[in-house]
C-alpha cells in the first residue's frame, strides 16, 4: 500500500502521522490503534446480563422454547412414553378369605334359588366355627318416609331364634337395680301403669332397644303372655330407611324344616303388613345368609 494511503487511513483512525516515517512505522501505528478497540470491544458473553431478559437463564429458556416451536412447525414431536400399565383392582369375592371364598363357590352365580333350596344352601354355606345366625334381607316396594309405609312388626318364630333370651318384668325391685346401672336382661316387659316410672330411664335403656314399646309386644296387660312369648322367640322388624327388612330367622344348627318355617313365617308378618297405598311390586327381592356367609337370592316367585 503506498504511503499516502496508509497516512490516509491513520487520519481516519485519529492518529497523527508525520510525513517523514516510513510505511512500515505508519501500518505498526495503525495496527497497534486496531488492537486497542478489538481489547475495548465487549465480547458476547459480557453483554449479558445478570438477571432479566439478558440473563444467561433467560436466554436459554428463550432458545429453549425457539427450538420446540421448530419442531412443532416441522411435524417432529417428542417421543411420547409408554404408560405403565395399571394392575387391575381385584374383585370383591377375591379380596375376601379363602373360606369365604369356597362357600361362595356353592352358590351359583346369577341364580335365584327356590325358599327350600336357598334354606339348605343357607346350612351348607356357613364356615365359621361356632353356631350362626340365618338372616334373611327383604327389599320392599315401599318409602319409608310416608308413615302408612314405615313397616313395623313383631312375631312369635315358630322354632324360636334359637337364643336364650333373658326377661324381666318392670317393678320396684328393678328400678333400684337400674339406679344402681345394672341391667341384666335382654327383654323388659311392663304393665302401662308402670310406664310412667321407667320414664326416667328412657335414655338408659332406649339405646340399647330395651325401653318397653306396645308395638313390640312388651307392653301389655298379659304380662305373663308377653314373658312366655319372649322366651319362646318373639322378634320385631322395621324397614330401614332403604326399605329393606333385616331380621335373624333361627341358627345353623337348626333342622332345614325348622329354618323355613321360621322364614314364611315372617314372609308372611311382612305380606299381612303390606300398605294399601303401595302399588306395583311390594317384596322386590329376598336373600338369605348366615353370620359372614355368602348371600343367597331366592326366588320372590317361589314364595307365594
Amino acid at each position: 500500500m503506498a504511503k499516502s494511503d496508509l497516512i490516509k487511513e491513520a487520519e481516519q483512525l485519529g492518529v497523527e502521522v508525520d510525513p517523514k516515517l516510513k510505511v512500515a512505522e505508519i501500518q505498526a501505528l495503525i495496527d497497534g490503534v486496531g488492537n486497542k478497540e478489538a481489547e475495548s470491544a465487549p465480547d458476547e458473553e459480557s453483554k449479558t446480563a445478570k438477571a432479566g431478559k439478558r440473563s444467561a437463564k433467560a436466554l436459554a429458556e428463550a432458545e429453549e422454547k425457539q427450538a420446540k416451536e421448530e419442531r412443532k412447525a416441522g411435524g417432529d414431536t417428542e417421543e411420547i412414553k409408554p404408560k405403565t400399565p395399571v394392575k387391575p383392582s381385584r374383585s370383591r369375592l377375591e379380596r375376601r378369605g379363602k373360606h369365604f371364598r369356597k362357600s361362595a363357590e356353592q352358590i351359583e352365580k346369577g341364580k335365584a334359588h327356590g325358599l327350600e333350596e336357598a334354606v339348605a344352601l343357607a346350612k351348607k354355606t356357613s364356615h365359621v366355627k361356632f353356631d350362626a345366625t340365618v338372616e334373611l334381607h327383604a327389599n320392599l316396594g315401599v318409602d319409608p318416609r310416608q308413615a302408612d309405609q314405615n313397616i313395623r312388626d313383631n312375631l312369635v318364630l315358630p322354632a324360636g331364634t334359637g337364643k336364650t333370651v333373658r326377661v324381666a318384668v318392670a317393678n320396684d325391685e328393678l328400678l333400684a337395680k337400674l339406679d344402681k346401672g345394672t341391667i341384666d336382661f335382654d327383654v323388659l316387659v311392663s304393665t302401662p301403669a308402670f310406664m310412667p316410672k321407667l320414664g326416667k330411664y328412657a335414655r338408659t335403656l332406649g339405646p340399647r332397644g330395651l325401653m318397653p314399646n306396645p308395638k313390640s309386644g312388651t307392653v301389655t296387660t298379659d304380662v305373663d303372655r308377653a314373658v312366655n312369648e319372649a322366651k319362646a322367640g318373639r322378634v320385631e322388624y322395621r324397614v330401614d330407611s332403604t326399605g329393606i327388612v333385616h331380621l335373624g330367622v333361627g341358627k345353623v344348627s337348626f333342622e332345614a324344616p325348622k329354618l323355613l318355617e321360621n322364614v314364611q313365617a315372617v314372609l308372611a308378618s311382612l305380606k299381612a303388613n303390606k300398605p294399601q297405598s303401595v302399588k306395583g311390586t311390594y317384596i322386590k327381592a329376598v336373600h338369605l345368609t348366615t353370620s359372614m356367609g355368602p348371600s343367597i337370592t331366592v326366588d320372590v316367585n317361589s314364595i307365594g
